[in-house]
C-alpha cells in the first residue's frame, strides 16, 4: 500500500531549485534510506514529506486514511543536549509516551513496559538513571530514537541516525529497525551516508544524484 506519494517536486531556496521535478512511492513497511552527495537535499526532501516546507509546485499526498499525528521525526540535532541538561535517560524517552497519555499523564504498566522495552532495544537500559548530558554523542542520539519510538508511530522519520554511533550499534540500530518494519509494520525513511552498512536490511534506497536528479536503486 502507498503511504505518501510526490509527484514532480520542485523546491529550492532563494532563486535556486534543489530539488526538480521529483515523483517518489513511500510505501507502508518499508525500510528506506535517503542517500547521496553533500550538497544533493537529502534533508529537504524530509521536510517537503513532514509539511515543514511547501513545495514550489508538485503535490504531496498520504493515504486518506493517515494521520499526521502518527508522525516521530528525530532531526539531526536532536542530540545536541548540553553538559546540564538535567532529564535522566529514562524520563526523557517516557516523555514520548505524553501525547496518548492526555492531561494527567498517568503511566501504566504497559507505557513503562514499553519504555523499558525500547531502552534495551538501543542499548541503554543500563543507563536509564543518568542524565541526558552526561552520555556520549551516540548515547544521546540513541536515547532520542528510543523517544520517538515509544510513541509507536506509523511514520518514522530520521535524519542520519547513527551519527556518534560505533559499529555495533549501528548494525544493532539497522537491525531493530527492520524488526520493526516486519513486526508493526511501521515506515521507517532515513537519510544516511552508509549504505554499505545499512543496505542487507532495508527495502529500498533513493539516491539523489545532485541538486536536481533522484534514482532508485535496488537493495
Amino acid at each position: 500500500m502507498i503511504l505518501c506519494s510526490l509527484r514532480n517536486i520542485v523546491f529550492g531556496y532563494g532563486n535556486e531549485p534543489v530539488l526538480r521535478n521529483v515523483s517518489v512511492d513511500i510505501h507502508a513497511g518499508e525500510f528506506i534510506a535517503v542517500s547521496g552527495p553533500n550538497g544533493a537535499a537529502k534533508t529537504t526532501l524530509l521536510k517537503l514529506m513532514l509539511g515543514l516546507v511547501k513545495p514550489w509546485s508538485g503535490s504531496i499526498e498520504f493515504t486518506p486514511d493517515f494521520s499526521r499525528s502518527s508522525v516521530a521525526y528525530v532531526p539531526q540535532q536532536a542530540s545536541s543536549f548540553n553538559s546540564g541538561f538535567p532529564s535522566k535517560v529514562y524520563e526523557l524517552v517516557k516523555s514520548g509516551c505524553y501525547p496518548e497519555l492526555g492531561l494527567f499523564r498517568r503511566f501504566h504498566k504497559e507505557q513503562h513496559a514499553l519504555v523499558e522495552e525500547t531502552l534495551k532495544a538501543v542499548g541503554l537500559w543500563e543507563m536509564r538513571s543518568r542524565k541526558i548530558g552526561e552520555l556520549s554523542g551516540g548515547q544521546k542520539q540513541r536515547a532520542c530514537i528510543a523517544r520517538a519510538m515509544v510513541q509507536q508511530p506509523d511514520l518514522l522519520v530520521l535524519d542520519e541516525p547513527v551519527t556518534g554511533m560505533d559499529a555495533a550499534s549501528r548494525v544493532r540500530f539497522y537491525k531493530w529497525m527492520r524488526k520493526v518494519t516486519q513486526t508493526r509494520g511501521t515506515t521507517v525513511i532515513m537519510v544516511t551516508h552508509g549504505l554499505d552498512e545499512a543496505r542487507d536490511y532495508l527495502d529500498r534506497v533513493v539516491y539523489l544524484e545532485g541538486r536536481e536528479e533522484i534514482d532508485h536503486v535496488p537493495v
